[in-house]
């Protein structure tokens, strides 16, 4: 399928999804919105992608969050409805079945940090810029940054970020657990081809266990989390890849992966 605001490509079993707005700091209008869920749809279905990557085009913005110039005639009836795909894109991103790294090749605010929290690892350049920043325009985090961000930092440090709308480096970043890494910007592919490589030797069907069964720990209460995790563990010995696993291990080689 033609893109005209993202760049989708698969290689290697990995689907690269680009935000490819850098003359508007990559920002998400409702057209960018409805791409990114179409090409994580694609990715979902896809067979032989394991892994998705969502990054930023150019050097400066990862996404500079929502294209402002849409909320100067918006009502409250239309941010209503705004939310709905707003809101779905980052989910998806989060319930997605496959890992989905970012990799933050520059700035990311509001709707941009959204994503990076959303996703399940992130790797970012050091001279980025992180953070909640929608309350500097009159507004309040609402692809769930709210609920996001604290649990990555903790209540106190996440009003402190949304309250006084001011970013942090993307070393504080890291130290907050906001990203996994924070690296200089000749690294960030090759840290991120590592995750990807690590995540290539694993049973995708088990990963996909993993990410729900941790997924369930924070959008769960503790014992429906403690149930998910249960089920998907016994799950796991129904599947040829478990035996594989462990055969493999005890005969000391790697294992043959079948994915089911």
């Amino acid at each position: 399928m033609n893109y005209s605001n993202i760049i989708y490509e698969v290689r290697d079993g990995v689907a690269w999804i680009t935000i490819n707005r850098p003359d508007v700091r990559n920002a998400l209008d409702v057209s960018t919105k409805e791409e990114m869920m179409s090409a994580l749809d694609a990715a979902e279905r896809d067979p032989a992608v394991f892994a998705v990557v969502i990054t930023g085009a150019g050097d400066k913005s990862f996404c500079a969050g929502a294209d402002l110039k849409m909320f100067l005639t918006m009502r409250e009836e239309d941010a209503r409805s705004y939310l709905v795909l707003t809101k779905g894109l980052v989910d998806r991103i989060e319930n997605l079945s496959k890992p989905v790294i970012a990799a933050v090749n520059g700035h990311a605010f509001g709707g941009g940090l959204e994503l990076v929290l959303a996703s399940d690892i992130a790797v970012a350049v050091e001279d980025a810029l992180l953070g909640q920043t929608e309350t500097n325009v009159g507004l309040i985090p609402g692809a769930g940054g709210t609920q996001r961000l604290p649990r990555h930092v903790g209540a106190k440090r996440a009003k402190e970020m949304i309250f006084s709308g001011r970013p942090v480096t993307a070393k504080d970043a890291e130290a907050l657990g906001i990203v996994n890494r924070a690296v200089p910007r000749n690294d960030l592919m090759n840290v991120v081809r590592q995750y990807l490589e690590d995540l290539r030797s694993k049973s995708p069907l088990i990963l996909s266990f993993a990410k729900r069964a941790v997924n369930a720990s924070f959008q769960r209460p503790f014992e429906d989390g403690m149930r998910t995790e249960s089920d998907l563990f016994a799950k796991c010995f129904s599947t040829e890849d478990q035996k594989e696993g462990v055969r493999a291990f005890l005969e000391k080689r790697k294992p043959l992966w079948k994915g089911s």
